[in-house]
């Protein structure tokens, strides 16, 4: 969108909001993920029983949502949205988070995939989402031939940018553009989670953490001093 020397650039905008996020949201939350465990109790047995130290310890099982296997990580659900939507996705996401000459756009980190991944999750609110997101879709191409007589994906730049300008914030779209608005809201907060939890997001940001440190010298001086808490 434009920028004004005033005030802060989308970009900037959306560092300052990474740089501030203290937790990541997490796919699907109003049901519960998985079936409780119950482990069932025996009665105290009359003798003490002798313990077989060769049994195998009684675990949950791994790569569950909730108890997940980072190592191997896998996605137990079936992705929704098809080649053409992840396609108009994929060019939003790059009018969102565009590359610099810092760090590569969004779509070329995944965003638009991770977004697929996210509104395919069998909870209520990803399927909620999900109706948002290819509602969204489907309005974004009307609204793309309507203007310019082409679909979104072929749109240059400017154009690209001219829609995203009446439906960027909800508070201040026209009524005619409040489903827009609050698609792009939505694809604005999975883009943002999506690119700035990769590597190129993290150092876009210059974010240091998850390194082995020896020793940690404490926080640098500026920090200091722009929180007030100079020695």
């Amino acid at each position: 969108m434009s920028k004004d020397k005033t005030n802060l650039s989308r970009r900037n905008a959306l560092r300052l909001i990474a740089t501030t996020a203290a937790a990541v949201p997490v796919i699907g939350c109003s049901e519960k993920a998985a079936p409780k465990v119950e482990l069932k109790q025996d009665k105290p047995a009359t003798k003490p029983a002798v313990k077989n130290l060769d049994a195998p310890k009684q675990t949950l099982a791994r790569g569950t949502p909730t108890d997940p296997d980072l190592l191997n990580p896998v996605v137990p659900w079936e992705m929704q949205l098809d080649a053409r939507e992840l396609a108009v996705l994929a060019a939003l996401c790059d009018v969102i988070i565009p590359a610099d000459e810092i760090s590569p756009s969004a779509s070329s980190v995944g965003a638009h995939h991770y977004i697929n991944e996210y509104v395919s999750a069998p909870y209520s609110n990803n399927k909620a989402d999900l109706v948002t997101i290819r509602g969204g879709v489907v309005w974004l191409e009307g609204e793309s031939r309507r203007r310019f007589q082409g679909p979104f994906v072929e749109l240059n730049e400017s154009q690209k940018i001219a829609i995203c300008e009446d439906i960027k914030w909800t508070r201040n779209a026209k009524p005619e553009f409040q489903a827009g608005a609050r698609f792009f809201a939505k694809v604005r907060v999975l883009v943002s989670t999506a690119f700035y939890t990769t590597e190129e997001g993290m150092a876009d940001i210059g974010y240091v953490g998850n390194r082995p440190m020896a020793s940690f010298p404490g926080a640098p001086p500026e920090v200091l001093k722009r929180l007030g808490l100079e020695s």
